[in-house]
């Protein structure tokens, strides 16, 4: 019996350390794996721009989807534009082309466009990111992508354990590591103007690929992507210009084009 009885005890404590193993230990392994393999932008966290000036350029005053901002060019090829997405008849995008070769491509957003389609994507409920990130960021594009671009994992609790089906922090690590555009990894900046505020993803003292300008607000949003690739000014797109577009960005009567 008492041979017996010290291998069940065995087999227990066995049984309690593979449980602990597996419900504690390796999530938290896994916690500090994660973060030693996440890319360079989940260090990357937003700063305020240095260079608040507007381009004084001639330009000219375009409008789509119910929004009207200033570019500080004037040579859109009006035969290049084309409207998003093709395959539908209700259009929320446009792509221009400049004969500079500087493409911008600019679409309108929905109010809590990101939380939605976060939800839709991953299978987590709306309850279930409210609960974790709290209301009034989930209500709230630009709150919502507050809190991922400022996350780091420095500010990660490896030891928390999983409760229901979101751990807050594992959450944010893997959309800080995903969310930025290619361009945040030069910078990411808080920007506003009198209706909206947002970020700018790319810095104009490193010559991006692409940088990319959102603006939100509580009856939508816009997000705009300057490709300067074929772009032949050497120069490249200026702060300036950038900023000319952010804070002529206002809401009108809906209208198709420019």
């Amino acid at each position: 019996m008492r041979l017996l009885r010290r291998i069940l005890l065995t087999i227990l404590i066995t049984a309690v350390l593979i449980f602990v193993g597996i419900q504690w230990i390796a999530p938290v392994a896994l916690s500090f794996y994660a973060v030693r393999k996440a890319p360079p932008v989940v260090r990357v966290v937003p700063t305020n721009l240095r260079d608040q000036s507007l381009s004084p350029s001639r330009g000219m005053k375009l409008s789509y989807f119910g929004y009207e901002f200033e570019v500080p060019w004037a040579d859109v090829d009006e035969g290049q534009t084309e409207f998003y997405p093709k395959n539908k008849p209700e259009k929320n995008g446009v792509d221009l082309r400049f004969r500079s070769g500087l493409r911008l491509h600019v679409v309108a957003l929905p109010p809590r466009e990101l939380v939605n389609t976060l939800s839709q994507e991953t299978g987590v409920s709306l309850p279930a990111l409210e609960r974790g990130f709290g209301r009034d960021t989930t209500e709230s594009d630009y709150n919502f992508v507050k809190a991922v671009y400022e996350f780091t994992p420095e500010k990660m609790n490896h030891w928390a354990f999983k409760q229901g089906p979101l751990n807050r922090d594992e959450f944010l690590l893997v959309l800080k590591s995903i969310v930025p555009a290619k361009g945040a990894d030069s910078g990411i900046f808080y920007i506003r103007n009198r209706g909206y505020e947002g970020f700018q993803q790319g810095s104009c003292q490193v010559r991006e690929d692409r940088i990319t300008v959102d603006l939100y607000s509580d009856d939508g949003g816009v997000e705009m992507n300057l490709f300067q690739k074929d772009y032949r000014n050497p120069a490249g797109v200026t702060q300036p210009e950038i900023n000319r577009i952010i804070q002529s960005l206002h809401k009108i009567a809906q209208r198709t084009t420019a």
